[in-house]
């Protein structure tokens, strides 16, 4: 298996590909999606256990999305049953890499506690907003380190578990590749991260902007009521999109 350096034109088109293979079969994207949310809203049920659980599963599940996109970049109808795919093979390895990836999302919020006192922590947990002015200027403080210390557990998790599933590393050695292999090409993911905000924020936006001017003020959008319809569209693009950095970046035959 070879690991290469792109070119940041490379990550920026990478969610331009996302959006190719979603369009491929959006239907088909939207049931897995679907599926997803409610296996994990239905773990969510479970107090506490049901939350380290749905954390401890999201590589296995990731391992789906990647073969639905493996089956749309190929022209290949999308079935529910791909959604399960990381839980066929190799299931305690993916398990490692679950409680890797929730033991580093618990120390990022533990850490963004330094900055806030806990008040972005308790919104997380608890569905508590900040009460005053200066709890949710701390919170921005808080979302900030949290985001430092992801950073390298994102680096770590993002090939991870296709590298496990398809390539039959251990857990240790696919984290390690995951890493050097996202530090390798962090100007492609600069790119693709400039693409995805530009996506994700101005485009909503402008469309707020231009609905408001061209209808003299008399027609009102609330963002939420935008962002719904986008989420629908922007979140399976983004699951397509990580195929396309894997794609880019390990030049190798997938063995499974």
């Amino acid at each position: 298996m070879n690991t290469r350096v792109v070119s940041p034109a490379r990550g920026a088109r990478w969610l331009a590909e996302g959006w190719r293979m979603f369009r491929a079969a959006p239907l088909g994207w939207l049931a897995l999606v679907f599926g997803y949310w409610l296996v994990m809203t239905m773990l969510g049920l479970v107090p506490l256990l049901g939350l380290v659980a749905a954390s401890v599963l999201v590589p296995a599940f990731s391992v789906g999305f990647m073969a639905a996109s493996r089956a749309a970049s190929n022209g290949q109808p999308l079935e529910l049953p791909m959604l399960f795919a990381g839980f066929r093979g190799r299931v305690p390895a993916q398990l490692v890499l679950g409680v890797a990836y929730s033991a580093g999302l618990a120390l990022a919020i533990g850490g963004s506690m330094l900055a806030d006192d806990g008040v972005l922590a308790r919104w997380l947990l608890t569905g508590r907003r900040p009460e005053n002015e200066a709890d949710s200027e701390g919170v921005l403080a808080a979302i900030g380190t949290a985001a430092a210390i992801y950073l390298p557990v994102m680096m770590m998790l993002w090939f991870a578990p296709l590298l496990v599933a398809w390539h039959a590393m251990a857990p240790a050695k696919a984290l390690f590749y995951s890493f050097f292999a996202c530090w390798l090409n962090w100007r492609a993911f600069f790119a693709y991260a400039l693409a995805v905000s530009f996506v994700s924020f101005l485009v909503p936006s402008a469309a707020l902007l231009l609905i408001s001017m061209f209808s003299e003020g008399a027609m009102r959008i609330s963002p939420l009521a935008l962002m719904f319809p986008l989420l629908l569209i922007l979140l399976p693009t983004l699951l397509a999109s990580f195929y396309a950095s894997y794609r880019d970046v390990f030049e190798a035959k997938e063995g499974g």
